[in-house]
């Protein structure tokens, strides 16, 4: 069985028990943990604990805990794969000619990392792993030997190795569950069964393939290592998780903050508060962050004095560190700035949220709301009133997950681009990826469905082609970009900063070699109004503010008074916008002005106007060689 004392991760009932907190307390008066000393020392009181439960039991219906079967399945799940991670380097090491006697004793491991060693794995989550062998144990044996033993496994689906990724990682659906499994090779003869990563020296003459696969484990475990008290910060970061998913910020890839990055802000949060229980650091957490001074960094201890000669995380060394907007610095070596992503838009939008989540906690404390009203998704579709919608197309479902994954991966870069142009005041990207129907049944036009809805799957799709002989996609997925102008009534041309994404896209697939036919990408510009062609009418109703009265623990509440709405930066979005599009003719290279506000007809534009226009932008004159369809958006 799975050691059950390392990855198992049991949800403690909180107490009312004073003798317990006090001596909580002195325990935690003894040592500082973080860069600085604690704000505050002092312990919960009665109203904590009642908040905290509360808390705790607006939780459930979100399925962020799991059952005890479903953890004893996910403990047997990682106890095959460590047995199978034996077999395969006992197998390898007789392979390579080694005694039997010595290849059943240079061991091998399967460690957890990221949400599920941190025990903040909600249920259906997967598992982030890293399998641990000897020195005379290659990468190609891994990405060779060990994933053909994994493919004659029948509990293993959906497996697939990417080799060639920053971190190179095989993904795999085991027993149900999913798995993303990384590899490193120790300079070590043996791997112990309990053997600490912990140790600085283990990276010494590694590659840096290895270190990075390393650093997860050891991130994690140091994370573990630096917060007071593991199961407040555990609770915490449960409705931390929650509320940024929740509120669209939790993408690391799109430029808001991944799951490393909100565990490290949790953990600073419970240094600053090392007595507090989960209710009051949710609220100090945002009272934290909301006046954060960015790009001051986020550090969870002093960084560590090793000279391996790994690149870390230093401004004063890169110049390229001095740029980065949201620093939160990993607290092992080599550190590393876990959001180096975060663009002005994505970290405009991460303090309003900052800003707003204070406010809403404030009114829980008090006792004015509840603990759901906090965890209330925003309709990200009513804050603008102009979007860019990105489409990417495909003939099959295969084709379509690398697509998607090339493109989000992609979308970073497009909004830095959008961010530059002196009209755009923010381009705020919704993390949701949007699957439509499939095009063949809605005449194809993309329709997208709610998060979640499974896309109904032709097992044998009949490829169709067009006139000239080219595939017809089937498959379309969506990203819904908001953008805010600011208050001139002026055309804002962004037919250069498409074709340059679009381009980019469709050279690095070249590349790659995973361009296929019927793969497309396009982008379009849609009015709030328009958004019914792309959204089914359930994703765009106003979700109602739930009552909180029911919950109110005084016997007799004040009235209540109607929540102030509070002012987004949305909010300043104009209509007084121009754009410019090619003209329905394919061959046309005339454009074309519409009035956002009133729709008029349009206007024709020539040429030379547009070059003065990207003049006025401070773009460069450069004529598109390939130019839009009449569905693509070029120009807002």
């Amino acid at each position: 069985m799975w050691p059950q004392s390392q990855y198992s991760h049991t949800n403690t009932h909180y107490q009312n028990n004073a003798a317990k907190t006090n001596e909580h307390q002195n325990q935690q008066n003894l040592k500082t943990l973080g860069m600085t000393s604690a704000i505050s020392m002092a312990g919960p009181k009665p109203i904590d604990i009642e908040k905290t439960n509360e808390l705790k039991e607006s939780l459930v219906p979100f399925g962020v805990f799991e059952s005890e079967a479903e953890m004893h399945h996910r403990m047997e799940v990682l106890g095959s794969l460590h047995r199978l991670v034996r077999q395969w380097i006992r197998e390898e090491s007789l392979r390579k000619n080694m005694p039997p006697s010595v290849a059943e004793t240079v061991g091998g491991n399967i460690y957890t990392f990221g949400s599920y060693r941190l025990g903040v794995h909600h249920r259906g989550a997967d598992i982030d792993a890293l399998c641990v062998a000897p020195r005379h144990i290659d990468r190609t044996d891994y990405f060779q030997s060990f994933y053909e033993l994994l493919k004659s496994q029948p509990q293993v689906k959906d497996l697939r190795a990417v080799e060639d990724a920053f971190v190179p990682v095989i993904k795999m659906n085991f027993d149900g569950i999913e798995i993303d499994l990384l590899f490193a090779r120790l300079a070590l003869k043996e791997i112990p069964d309990s053997f600490d990563l912990r140790d600085d020296m283990l990276l010494k003459n590694l590659d840096q393939k290895c270190v990075r696969s390393l650093n997860g484990c050891r991130v994690t475990d140091e994370i573990l290592r630096l917060v007071p008290n593991i199961n407040n910060f555990r609770l915490t970061l449960r409705a931390i998780k929650l509320w940024a998913k929740r509120h669209g910020i939790y993408s690391n890839t799109l430029g808001y903050l991944g799951g490393v990055s909100w565990a490290m802000l949790v953990a600073r949060t419970c240094q600053l508060y090392p007595n507090a229980l989960p209710a009051t650091l949710v609220h100090k957490f945002f009272l934290v962050f909301s006046q954060w001074k960015w790009p001051q960094p986020v550090l969870l201890k002093q960084p560590d004095a090793v000279n391996l000669g790994f690149p870390v995380w230093d401004p004063r060394v890169n110049v390229s560190d001095r740029f980065h907007l949201m620093p939160i610095i990993t607290p092992a070596y080599p550190q590393q700035n876990s959001t180096f992503n975060v663009s002005a838009s994505t970290r405009t939008v991460i303090m309003e949220e900052f800003r707003l989540g204070l406010a809403i906690t404030d009114e829980i404390m008090l006792g004015k709301c509840n603990w759901e009203r906090l965890f209330e998704a925003p309709n990200f579709f009513s804050r603008y009133k102009h979007f860019i919608v990105l489409l990417a197309s495909s003939a099959n479902p295969v084709d379509q997950l690398q697509w998607c994954g090339l493109i989000e991966s992609r979308i970073r870069h497009l909004i830095t681009t959008l961010e530059r142009n002196q009209f755009i005041t923010i381009a705020h990207v919704n993390p949701e990826c949007y699957n439509s129907v499939p095009l063949n049944t809605n005449n194809g036009q993309p329709l997208a469905l709610p998060p979640g809805t499974p896309v109904p799957n032709d097992p044998a799709p009949e490829i169709k082609k067009n006139e000239e002989g080219e595939v017809i996609a089937n498959y379309c997925s969506m990203w819904f970009i908001g953008l805010v102008f600011e208050k001139t009534n002026v055309n804002v041309d962004l037919t250069y900063d498409i074709s340059s994404f679009t381009k980019a896209v469709h050279y690095q697939a070249e590349n790659t070699s995973m361009l296929r036919e019927g793969m497309s990408i396009e982008a379009r510009h849609v009015r709030r109004k328009q958004l019914h062609q792309y959204l089914c009418a359930s994703l765009l109703q106003k979700r109602e503010r739930t009552v909180s009265g029911a919950k109110r623990r005084p016997p007799e509440p004040a009235p209540a008074q109607p929540h102030k709405r509070t002012r987004r930066l949305s909010d300043s979005s104009t209509d007084e916008v121009s754009i410019l599009s090619y003209n329905d003719d394919s061959n046309s290279s005339n454009i074309y002005e519409v009035n956002i506000q009133n729709g008029t007809t349009p206007a024709q534009v020539t040429t030379e106007q547009m070059e003065q226009n990207r003049n006025k932008t401070e773009k460069p004159i450069q004529p598109t060689e390939h130019p839009s369809t009449s569905n693509s958006i070029v120009c807002t």
